[in-house]
């Protein structure tokens, strides 16, 4: 995990050297995301066992350094989650085995800042359209079950990943834009601690990104 924050922290600082000296524009968007959301885990007796119906919500900053090319980071609320079945098999009594599963349902909330490149093409028709990929990091603020019990000793205070999306921007008028868009999030860290299974679990999320551009 030590590695994935060094990267992500020099990446940053990067982007705000780039920044500074860049004399092209800067814009913000404020965002309103739907998205379906799941947890996978890499051990083989631990299922990523449904989906959880979230949001993030916040505000986006671009920075641009080109005419169709920005630097791209934020603050984002996310509420996301995830089901995982555990297995576990007990002897029967007489004879063979029985397989025992628990089911958890995560329902946690995170503090996210995204960290982005996006491309742009030209308006056409009062239309363009933007690709963006890049990583982000966030801290977890709440984690609960479905019954709303605490699990915050179960998932940990770190999480980060990679993002990749696209989209459209509808012209609104001056420099105000509409935006509708699509982004997966993959995460690359393990976000939960569990000491009966031995498991790295990652948080994966679809958006469908609703904004408008200022």
């Amino acid at each position: 995990m030590k590695k994935y924050f060094i990267l992500i922290l020099l990446s940053y600082l990067f982007v705000f050297n780039v920044s500074a000296q860049s004399e092209k524009g800067n814009r913000f968007s404020f965002l309103l995301s739907p998205q379906v959301s799941w947890m996978k885990s890499d051990h083989i007796a631990v299922d990523g066992n449904g989906n959880v119906f979230g949001f993030d919500f916040g505000v986006l900053y671009d920075r641009f350094f080109d005419k169709n090319y920005a630097f791209t980071t934020g603050v984002v609320i996310n509420s996301t989650g995830g089901k995982l079945s555990y297995r576990d098999t007990v002897p029967a009594n007489i004879g063979g085995e029985i397989v025992d599963v628990t089911s958890l349902d995560y329902k946690l909330k995170y503090l996210e800042i995204p960290l982005g490149l996006k491309l742009l093409t030209n308006d056409f028709r009062r239309t363009r359209y933007y690709t963006e990929m890049g990583l982000y990091m966030a801290f977890n603020i709440k984690a609960r079950d479905d019954n709303g019990k605490a699990l915050s000793e179960e998932v940990k205070l770190f999480d980060s990943g990679f993002h990749v999306g696209g989209g459209m921007e509808y012209s609104l008028g001056g420099t105000t834009y509409l935006m509708l868009g699509i982004k997966y999030s993959g995460g690359f860290v393990d976000i939960t601690s569990n000491d009966a299974v031995d498991d790295n679990v990652n948080l994966q999320r679809l958006e469908f990104r609703f904004g408008v551009v200022f």
